[in-house]
């Protein structure tokens, strides 16, 4: 039995079944730093395109590296996306009291 609006075959898109669609939350969720593999996804790149913009200090944001392990900051993916960071998120304006 299936349910309405449910796919018995969720991954029969063109894209990967790893495919991730990546909100603003799921970003932030990722903490301070990321691997670059991970970023890569978030822009749209290959893992091998990633490395080779790394090494070649091309990378759409800023990389450190931590021996031969890349990481990539998630401020500055949030940043380069034009997404606000979690502190830059400011409450909306109060009600004004009621007369």
């Amino acid at each position: 039995m299936t349910m309405p609006g449910h796919d018995l075959h969720p991954h029969t898109s063109d894209q990967p079944a790893d495919d991730t669609t990546w909100t603003l939350d799921r970003i932030r969720a990722l903490g301070l730093v990321t691997d670059i593999a991970t970023a890569a996804r978030i822009f749209g790149l290959s893992r091998a395109a990633a490395y080779d913009l790394a090494k070649r200090e091309q990378f759409p944001v800023a990389v450190l590296k931590f021996g031969s392990r890349y990481r990539v900051p998630v401020a500055a993916i949030l940043q380069a996306l034009h997404l606000p960071a979690a502190d830059d998120v400011q409450p909306p304006d109060p009600a004004p009291p009621a007369t």
